[in-house]
């Protein structure tokens, strides 16, 4: 804490980690239960933030910012006080990701319209305001499969234009 920070109550710091609380219920829950109904919880987390354990090729490809979709295919779920675990297939092929819950800067549930946009523990980070464009699901044709064809349905990464101000 720097010293200007000693003399006041980090609220801002409060709210975060209660609202980061929602993320760890959400995915406990869906652990236990599974995804109820049309629930589906959209992901996107800072690939360069520390701790981040990706393949480098998802690293390369998603410098930044990474959305991950979990709705119909993914595995080893798991969630605790400091990270996020999920196996997804991308072109077939499994990959376990490892994310810091504070590398979290987005969590949303299109299905119901919810969605929570987070700062980045530590670090002064703005990613401009999330807009309420989370009723158009990726789906044009209507199959289920985001717009990526052919049944599949994994590994599914979305760009972050949908959720920002134009």
């Amino acid at each position: 804490m720097s010293e200007d920070d000693e003399d006041i109550l980090r609220y801002d710091r409060m709210v975060e980690n209660a609202l980061r609380s929602v993320v760890r219920q959400s995915v406990e829950e869906v652990m236990e239960f599974g995804l109820p109904g049309e629930h589906h919880f959209y992901i996107t987390f800072l690939t360069e933030y520390p701790g981040v354990e990706i393949p480098d090729y998802l690293r390369e490809r998603y410098p930044g910012e990474m959305t991950i979709v979990l709705q119909y295919q993914f595995n080893d779920l798991n969630i605790d006080d400091e990270f996020l675990q999920v196996t997804l297939s991308f072109n077939n092929v499994p990959e376990k990701l490892k994310i810091p819950i504070h590398a979290i800067n987005i969590f949303a549930d299109p299905s119901v319209n919810f969605a929570l946009q987070f700062q980045p523990m530590g670090e002064e980070f703005d990613e401009g305001e999330l807009i309420a464009a989370l009723e158009d699901d990726d789906d044009p044709d209507g199959d289920g499969t985001g717009g990526g064809g052919k049944g599949e349905v994994s590994g599914e990464v979305i760009s972050l234009d949908k959720f920002r101000k134009k």
